[in-house]
């Protein structure tokens, strides 16, 4: 007989306001929930689906709500119609903005970046589906991605400076030189000239090519996979992807030797003994 009387912990409790994300119904794009891969596709196809005010802060509180989630493992993003995303809408945001001050342009910025912060900080990896035009804020949701897959077709732009502005917009300046490095960041962000399919594959924008009829299934097919592995190990090696951004190498190596530590508490590191020793594929639950 027990004699502990401890107090009992709700895991409702330290779930806080975590819930399916396959209830989310979105209003200004296509979502939806499948066996554990969520997908986004842009849905104004006949403008090359921009984003507007509204999609922009569905798409933040949508990847914000994904942080709680546990019914999604891996994310998808893609365009409908043969485009990924021709960024701010002109006639929606563009002409809005200039007849705005400076405190409202402020919320407005930070708003977008948001959208970045929420991308990055949800645990699971998104795979963005790249065809056709891929511009403007359109390549900043590619570029926070964390796995690209496009077509040689595809052409994504930083055009920021070709509408007045600087490059530096939702975190670009930041991470495209981490992606594709520092002379060939600021080639984009100062010109803002597009980058065609096969030179961003060869530069590491792009992780593969794909033609333009197998991209949705390729990049599916990814997902999937990312979603049949070790999920919450997964979620620990995207936060430290971008943590280890602004630590020495010294406080890398600790804090990936901690995260590594608690991964080893998991059940799927026990699972995938298991399976080795069984001589079979592991199956991963993700705890």
């Amino acid at each position: 007989m027990s004699n502990d009387t401890s107090p009992r912990v709700d895991p409702a409790l330290l779930a806080g306001n975590r819930r399916p994300a396959s209830e989310y119904r979105a209003a200004h794009f296509l979502w939806q929930v499948d066996s554990g891969v969520g997908t986004v596709t842009l849905n104004r196809p006949e403008r090359k689906n921009p984003l507007t005010f509204d999609s922009y802060a569905e798409l933040r509180d949508l990847f914000g709500l994904l942080k709680h989630a546990d019914d999604v493992h891996a994310v998808l993003i893609a365009g409908a119609g043969g485009n990924f995303c021709s960024g701010g809408d002109v006639h929606e945001i563009i002409g809005p903005l200039v007849r705005l001050k400076a405190p409202e342009l402020l919320m407005f910025t930070r708003m977008t970046g948001d959208l970045v912060k929420a991308m990055r900080a949800c645990p699971q990896p998104i795979v963005a589906a790249i065809d056709g035009i891929c511009a403007g804020a359109g390549a900043i949701v590619a570029m926070a991605s964390d796995l690209r897959l496009g077509t040689a077709r595809s052409r994504t732009a930083f055009l920021f400076n070709r509408v007045g502005l600087a490059g530096c917009d939702m975190g670009a300046c930041a991470m495209l030189p981490r992606i594709i490095g520092q002379g060939r960041a600021s080639e984009l962000l100062y010109t803002g000239r597009p980058m065609g399919g096969e030179e961003a594959e060869r530069w590491g924008f792009l992780n593969r090519l794909c033609t333009p009829e197998a991209l949705h299934d390729e990049a599916l097919a990814l997902a999937r996979e990312l979603r049949a592995g070790p999920t919450f190990a997964n979620g620990i090696t995207k936060a430290m992807l971008h943590q280890e951004w602004a630590m020495t190498i010294e406080q890398a190596i600790e804090a990936e030797a901690q995260a590594q530590a608690i991964c080893m508490l998991t059940e799927d590191f026990s699972r995938a003994y298991r399976a080795f020793v069984d001589k079979r594929r592991p199956v991963f639950e993700g705890n």
